[in-house]
């Protein structure tokens, strides 16, 4: 049931999701917090939520989820659909994305957190035959944790980590709908292992590879013979077409192992040997 309820969203949602409003990150190694959860017959765990002071409502804590999400009954019980709002779209009675002025989970409460409202096929048939369960709590809650489960004690205990997780499905729709016309910035390849270099591939760009836009003076890269500019076309015998196969290929070597890195250079085949550095 988790694949399906998040291959799902994923394919769902993504495209109704807003730029959501921050909140200050939990502080890196603060007081832990434990969280009682019932373990269903289906080995899903579910928690008991207040959602803007109301509630409490029975939701399942998913680690594969990509956002938050509550049902129509709840999104209208708890005020996160005003009266009068249109469905964004009818299917589901989808109410669309939203921010929940609060939502809290035992001693942990956050505010401003992005939420999906709609009536999930597979949760609402969870729902039927486990008892009533309104949503699921996802990566936008528990990426701000280090989380321990005891399945012995059945407690959740959540330590900040200080992590502020980016708007997953707000990017999933930038991607979609082609970023709204605006230039995305470069991105880092930044696995365990480091690279010392950067890379970008323009929305138009459908030539094999990507190109390399910035290599740091010092780093592995550079010392092998890396330069801004190359277009590079395999890492460690994988190609890297797009910047998500490039940062895949970079996170599978590990740090001080020599990779293989092919890249064209002036109209010509150029065969690098990088060996990344550790990251920590």
């Amino acid at each position: 049931m988790r694949a399906a309820c998040t291959l799902l969203l994923l394919a769902g949602l993504a495209a109704f999701a807003p730029a959501q409003d921050k909140t200050d990150p939990p502080k890196a190694d603060g007081k832990p917090v434990v969280v009682p959860f019932e373990l269903l017959s289906s080995r899903h765990m579910a928690v008991q939520v207040m959602v803007n002071g109301k509630g409490p409502y029975r939701l399942i804590f998913d680690t594969g989820a990509p956002t938050n999400l509550v049902n129509n009954r709840l999104a209208k019980d708890a005020g996160v659909l005003k009266k009068g709002d249109a469905p964004a779209l009818p299917l589901f009675g989808m109410g669309g994305a939203k921010t929940l002025d609060s939502l809290a989970i035992g001693g942990v409460k956050l505010e401003k957190v992005p939420v999906m409202v709609m009536d999930h096929p597979t949760v609402t048939a969870m729902s039927n035959a486990l008892g009533p369960i309104d949503g699921i709590v996802g990566f936008p809650f528990f990426a701000r944790y280090k989380t321990t489960v005891d399945y012995q004690k059945k407690e959740l205990t959540f330590t900040p980590n200080g992590y502020e997780p980016a708007d997953v499905m707000q990017a999933l729709m930038q991607k979609m709908m082609g970023g709204g016309g605006k230039k995305p910035e470069p991105r880092v390849v930044a696995p365990a292992a480091v690279w010392g270099f950067t890379v970008d591939k323009a929305e138009a760009d459908e030539e094999a590879g990507v190109k390399v836009t910035e290599v740091l003076a010092g780093s592995p890269a550079a010392a092998a013979g890396l330069k801004a500019g190359d277009r590079l076309l395999t890492l460690d015998g994988r190609w890297t077409d797009s910047v998500a196969d490039t940062f895949t290929a970079a996170s599978l070597v590990k740090p001080g192992r020599k990779a293989a890195v092919v890249v064209t250079r002036d109209g010509k085949e150029v065969r690098l040997t990088v060996v990344p550095a550790n990251g920590v």
